[in-house]
């Protein structure tokens, strides 16, 4: 989070608007934002069929990586400077004592993983992905394995989207051996899968660094009253009353901040807890719900402006995806003519890449952008981190043929997706929907 500048506080308006509370595992799925692991939105047995005679030719996807270690050891670093302290002081708190221990095993998970890499939670995320896809697909994996079709895998050349590549091909291969050899090897496209650091993303970074009004927005979000009496209260869990009022206000929301990076990022670290009980590193105990949640809204806040729908006057976060969206279609164009002697096109790239591509199709959650002037809220946007692109999000289109006719369906984290609004499906209540209508659609004339 940056640092915050004093401004007109919106608590009034923002504290109703904590998200619900996920019954699932991990619990308040929401308050973990983009770092909430990967979970499949729908089961095996609920896909439709598709049309009669018609036989999969074709799929493509992109997916983020799968879940990783922290970028780096800042988070790490700081509390545990901070818990030396309280500990020297005699100043910690019942759960204060177990949390030092907790963050350096959690820190030396990560740094045996490596900064940034695949953690074997997201290893096994991308393995079963795949495997998914086999089993969904079996007749069009037969047939490239039969017709000698070719597997094309590109991803964008950064460590994690390298190996998410490589656990997923090779549990395809594992799946049925005789892919194998049709896999190739994975190949870097920056431009396509790494646009925003690309030449393409130019405009796009420079909105980041310079517009004035990005700035003001997110800060108007973070600097307010919720915010610090959140950090305080994060704080506090760990570390007693007097030492707290030692800590400035600002590096008291920094500390919390870091608490609540450290908590976002261990479901991701599961597998390397050494927790016998499986309870992973068990980061709930030391951050309230209400302060995970109010993090994670800021999170998703910053997230919402600096890659999703934005501002309602402005299409500069998403844009750039256009690239991507063009390859998609792209390689189903080239299917259709003849010109293609590719099964599957498999991309791995990240969130950066991930939250604009949905923004700019229109994927459920990521259709509103906010008006100048009012803030994004939890209650009045339903755009959610965890939902737009936990760790390992993937977008899918199976290709379907019938005597020249080609229809698409789209899976948003395996889960049936209806096109954006305006894009007519074969029939009413289909998630099957002709080439022809796709291009129409999207204006590809």
């Amino acid at each position: 989070m940056r640092r915050l500048m004093p401004v007109l506080a919106l608590g009034a308006l923002l504290l109703t608007a904590l998200p619900a509370h996920a019954a699932d595992d991990p619990a308040h799925r929401a308050s973990y934002g983009t770092k909430a692991p990967y979970r499949p939105e729908q089961s095996a047995g609920a896909y439709q069929r598709p049309p009669a005679g018609f036989e999969p030719v074709f799929t493509e996807n992109v997916s983020r990586h799968g879940s990783r270690a922290a970028t780096g050891s800042e988070d790490a670093d700081l509390v545990l400077a901070l818990w030396d302290k309280a500990q020297a002081q005699g100043r910690l708190t019942g759960k204060g004592e177990e949390f030092g221990p907790t963050v350096r095993a959690l820190a030396a998970a990560m740094d045996k993983v490596g900064y940034g890499n695949l953690s074997g939670r997201g290893r096994q995320e991308m393995r079963d992905t795949a495997t998914r896809m086999e089993q969904r697909l079996p007749t069009l994996f037969a047939r490239i394995a039969d017709q000698g079709e070719k597997i094309d895998v590109v991803s964008s050349g950064q460590g994690r989207a390298v190996d998410s590549a490589g656990e997923f091909t090779g549990a395809l291969a594992a799946a049925d051996p005789a892919l194998k050899p049709l896999i190739g090897a994975t190949r870097t496209d920056k431009d396509l899968l790494y646009f925003h650091k690309a030449a393409g993303g130019a405009a796009y970074r420079d909105y980041i660094a310079h517009d004035q009004r990005l700035k003001d927005t997110l800060n108007s979000i973070e600097d307010q009253p919720t915010t610090h009496e959140a950090a305080y209260s994060v704080l506090r869990r760990l570390f007693e009353e007097p030492f707290v009022d030692q800590i400035s206000d600002s590096d008291q929301v920094g500390a919390a901040q870091a608490v609540y990076d450290l908590y976002a990022i261990a479901p991701a670290m599961s597998e390397e807890s050494p927790d016998p009980d499986g309870k992973g590193w068990d980061m709930d105990r030391f951050i309230s719900r209400s302060d995970a949640a109010w993090f994670g809204y800021l999170g998703d806040a910053e997230d919402f402006y600096e890659k999703g729908p934005g501002f309602s006057d402005s299409d500069i976060t998403y844009r750039m995806a256009d690239v991507l969206l063009d390859d998609f279609f792209r390689q189903v164009e080239a299917k259709r003519a003849g010109t293609s002697d590719l099964g599957a096109e498999l991309r791995f790239t990240h969130a950066e890449e991930i939250i604009p591509l949905a923004a700019l199709m229109g994927l459920p959650g990521s259709t509103d952008p906010a008006t100048p002037g009012e803030p994004y809220t939890y209650t009045g946007n339903p755009w959610r981190g965890a939902a737009v692109a936990p760790l390992g999000a993937n977008i899918q289109w199976d290709v379907h043929e019938r005597d020249g006719r080609y229809v698409v369906r789209m899976l948003y984290n395996e889960k049936e997706t209806p096109f954006k609004a305006g894009c007519r499906p074969i029939e009413e209540g289909s998630t099957f929907y002709d080439l022809n209508e796709l291009e129409r659609c999207f204006g590809r004339g």
